[in-house]
């Protein structure tokens, strides 16, 4: 969702420049600053940037620096002089500094007026193109970062997968190595046991510790991730659902290890998903 676009425009008596950014958010969060005699075309540029960016913390602004010789704002000569005069009457000498007295006369209520501007169609229209530019500029700008969060996204997915793999391949030895620290536990209580009662207790005992259904869910979860990391729909909601899924199975996994080889390679995972999570707020 990070991005940024700007255009820049020269008209005949005004020089506009138009920005476009945006930065993460659950939802379309639009702030539009543009001048007041624009306003009335807000909805419809509101409705434009919807439309395009759809998810983000998005900031419009339309600034406009005046060009050409004639100012919409003027100096209220009579007023200014009125206050000047009643300036002096207060100061009742004179010695009164006029230009003094005029720094202070433009400071006070209605010195300047300025001519409100009617909005010019044709104006517009030229501002119209300048934030179809902007537009244009900040969605690619959202590719190109979106392109380098895929292969990240694809290198730490894979990367979990190797860790997995890791974790199927130890499930054997963690096994073996349960059954010989039970055996060792009662050897060491030095009791007799029935081999049939401990060969039950014992099964018991690892049906808790399997692991092979989080194995499996893992697994396809990885796999859905990819399938929706390359559909061409909005889906960082969905991919953020996944992540959430990942991390359960993942967590289980780790609290039945009950094998040190096994939880490293857990943290391992918990550490490349970890990386995940915090990317993939950036994801439409």
């Amino acid at each position: 969702m990070t991005g940024y676009g700007k255009s820049v425009l020269q008209l005949p008596t005004k020089k506009i420049t138009i920005e476009i950014k945006s930065l993460n958010s659950k939802n379309l969060d639009l702030s539009v600053r543009i001048p007041s005699y624009y306003k009335e075309k807000e909805l419809a540029v509101r409705k434009k940037l919807a439309e395009a960016l759809i998810r983000g913390k998005v900031d419009f602004s339309i600034f406009v620096e005046m060009t050409a010789d004639e100012t919409s704002t003027t100096v209220n000569h009579g007023i200014v002089k009125n206050y000047m005069q009643q300036l002096r009457n207060v100061v009742q000498t004179g010695t009164s500094d006029d230009v003094e007295l005029l720094k202070m006369a433009v400071r006070m209520p209605d010195a300047l007026k300025t001519e409100r501007e009617e909005l010019d169609e044709n104006e517009w229209s030229e501002i119209e193109k300048g934030i179809h530019i902007a537009i244009k500029e900040i969605v690619q700008y959202r590719i190109d970062e979106a392109a380098s969060l895929e292969i990240d996204f694809k290198e730490r997915i894979a990367n979990i997968k190797k860790y997995l793999e890791e974790v199927k391949d130890l499930d054997g030895d963690r096994i073996e190595n349960v059954k010989m620290r039970l055996l060792k536990a009662i050897d060491e209580l030095k009791v007799e046991t029935d081999e049939n009662r401990f060969e039950q207790e014992l099964i018991y005992y690892l049906e808790k510790l399997d692991i092979n259904e989080e194995k499996v869910r893992l697994a396809n979860h990885l796999e859905y991730f990819l399938q929706t990391l390359a559909t061409p729909d909005s889906n960082g909601k969905k991919l953020g659902f996944i992540i959430q899924e990942m991390g359960r199975e993942i967590n289980t996994t780790g609290s039945k290890a009950n094998f040190a080889p096994m939880q490293k390679a857990v943290i391992q995972m918990k550490n490349e998903l970890e990386q995940i999570k915090e990317q993939i707020l950036n994801v439409l």
